[in-house]
């Protein structure tokens, strides 16, 4: 029920989503995620808790096609639109969760991103885990969210906020264990909210091959 009660929020949320600040969030993760892992034009990417799409379509110039993953309906539906609109044949909007749907169409991926979903995961481990699987032998991840915060982020009543950021060190053994080689988690990013700095990380690590 929690489940649903969190989608029901993204979805009416959903045709608004794409404020000027969001849209410019996405672009600099866009170029951070340029800066960290070589895109190269054969690459299939996964854009995981994609929302409206916003980052795996910044990053689509830069690979071969881009399937953009979200547990909102309302959120996929906005994503096919714009995906419509703009005739991007490279591109797939699906409703998707991990962990707990199978492999996601168009899988095997080389690269999966995402920016901010990981907190709304409640099990990072099996999550961390699914998106291995789904990654060809030397594919790779690049994940951003919060580091670890006090909770001030989100509103006290938001449903669906299953993580206060997260620590790096501890993040990192989580993905090693998940089975990702190079697991690695930087500072890249900090986001303003009510006069409050808030850091972002990325983590990386590739699925050996």
């Amino acid at each position: 029920m929690a489940q649903h009660v969190h989608m029901s929020v993204f979805d009416t949320k959903a045709a608004e989503w794409d404020t000027p600040e969001r849209r410019a969030r996405a672009h600099e993760a866009g170029d951070i995620i340029r800066a960290n892992i070589e895109l190269t034009p054969d690459m299939r990417l996964i854009d995981i808790g994609a929302g409206t799409g916003l980052l795996g379509l910044d990053l689509l110039a830069d690979v071969r096609s881009v399937v953009l993953a979200d547990p909102s309906a309302g959120m996929v539906e906005v994503a096919r639109r714009r995906i419509e609109s703009e005739g991007i044949a490279e591109a797939a909007a699906v409703t998707f969760s991990f962990p707990s749907d199978v492999l996601p169409p168009g899988a095997p991926f080389d690269l999966a991103v995402s920016l901010m979903a990981l907190h709304h995961v409640e099990d990072t481990v099996a999550t961390l885990r699914s998106i291995f699987a789904a990654l060809a032998p030397g594919g790779w991840i690049a994940l951003m969210d919060l580091d670890k915060e006090d909770g001030s982020f989100h509103a006290p009543d938001q449903p669906g906020i299953h993580h206060h950021g997260f620590e790096a060190a501890a993040l990192a053994a989580v993905a090693t264990d998940a089975g990702f080689a190079d697991a690695h988690v930087r500072n890249v990013q900090r986001i303003e909210r009510d006069g409050r700095w808030y850091p972002l990380f990325l983590l990386t690590g590739r699925r050996s091959s």
